[in-house]
């Protein structure tokens, strides 16, 4: 499935590094919620608070990363992703937690939209983003089956996101100072697809909300409503991100041959079934179906809508203003959720999302297919004019 030889392996680490923090969401919240003097809806704002630095990031950088320079951008991301997370890990007292957790957010920000740019001009940039999903997922199955066995402490999961920022930085080198593409060379290039790019932005704002509410609090309806220990539910998450490799890694074999609507639609109407199911888990086998089930689709659908996103601009900057998008609904995720459940409880919260991930899966669809339509090309017909002024006066004459 992926070429060794082609495969962009750079692009494939950056992008592990820059998405790594979002899917150890749930243990940089519920740490810092058991290692620092703050409530379970403080640690959600501190963990949405990390993700909306990330897509600041990712909107101030969408259409510059030509202007800067990918290799130095990506450098830049990630040592403010080593600073500020390893800061952050190091610290004890809130607000010094806080600002790290911050500048890491937009290094990871920032290191995603280099990846996006990148991956967007490559001639398959569905298998690239395979690539870097099944790559994040291991890391972060790893980290989960690591962390409970560390100690108590919020610095654990933040210094795995620091650790991993400083192992690819050396990659960067590898990354072309030149953009690959001719489309990605014409400067002030008018943002094409404006309409579809909209819709599937602000369906993706939503569709992540939807996403990270229930992600943001899995391990607190692990320990609390399915009255699990920490172990067991790092052990569910990791089985969950390991599901979601093989997901990952049959839909890279798939391609395009599915087309994009299909997956992104029915898969969107699956997650909703498992957001509902995990959310009103009060046993081990309910909350472990419900989280192993959301998490072998949820990279599925991802992987089509960041390559759908890609078909829209060759430069790659739908790609990254979709992503920020989603990152606006990922940083949102964890308050809501927190709120949400704090209000009504899991069960409620986990049905007002399926329902809201319904009606977004409308729009995107339609998106997906209108993509999806071959379009006719324009062929030039020359014409002799001076051919035809001579028949003309032949004809007059005649």
């Amino acid at each position: 499935m992926f070429a060794p030889r082609t495969t962009p392996w750079p692009l494939v680490a950056l992008f592990t590094a820059g998405y790594l923090a979002p899917y150890l969401l749930p243990t940089v919240v519920g740490r810092l919620d058991s290692g620092l003097p703050l409530s379970p809806t403080q640690a959600g704002g501190v963990g949405s608070a990390l993700l909306l630095s990330s897509a600041s990031a990712g909107f101030l950088l969408a259409s510059r990363v030509d202007r800067f320079g990918a290799r130095r951008l990506a450098r830049i991301g990630l040592t403010l992703a080593l600073l500020g997370y390893g800061g952050a890990a190091l610290a004890h007292t809130v607000p010094a937690v806080v600002l790290g957790v911050l500048i890491g957010g937009f290094g990871s920000g920032t290191a995603t939209a280099v990846a996006a740019t990148r991956i967007a001009a490559q001639h398959d940039p569905h298998r690239t983003t395979t690539a870097g999903l099944l790559g994040v997922s291991a890391l972060a199955g790893a980290v989960y089956l690591t962390v409970p066995h560390l100690g108590p402490g919020h610095g654990q999961p933040l210094a795995a996101i620091a650790l991993t920022a400083l192992a690819v930085w050396p990659l960067t080198g590898r990354i072309p100072v030149d953009a690959p593409t001719v489309e990605s060379r014409r400067p002030a290039a008018r943002l094409p697809h404006r309409r579809p790019g909209l819709v599937l932005a602000a369906c993706m704002l939503c569709w992540s909300l939807a996403q990270n509410s229930l992600w943001g609090v899995s391990g607190r309806i692990g320990l609390t409503q399915a009255q699990l220990t920490e172990a067991t539910v790092g052990a569910v998450f990791a089985i969950a991100l390991g599901a979601g490799l093989l997901g990952v890694t049959g839909a890279g074999a798939l391609g395009p041959r599915l087309g994009l609507a299909m997956p992104i639609g029915a898969g969107t109407v699956l997650i909703a079934g498992c957001i509902a199911l995990s959310a009103s888990a009060t046993d081990l086998p309910t909350f472990a179906t419900g989280e192993i089930a959301w998490n072998t689709i949820y990279p599925i659908v991802l992987s089509y809508v960041i390559g759908l996103a890609a078909s829209l601009d060759p430069r790659g900057r739908w790609a990254v203003l979709v992503g920020s998008a989603a990152s606006l609904g990922t940083a949102a995720g964890p308050l809501a959720g927190s709120v949400l459940s704090a209000q009504a409880g899991f069960p409620v919260m986990g049905a007002v999302l399926a329902v809201g991930l319904l009606v977004v899966s409308v729009p995107m669809t339609a998106v997906a297919l209108r993509a999806g339509k071959p379009t006719l090309p324009v062929v030039e017909i020359p014409v002799d004019v001076r051919a035809g002024e001579d028949a003309y006066e032949a004809a007059t004459a005649a």
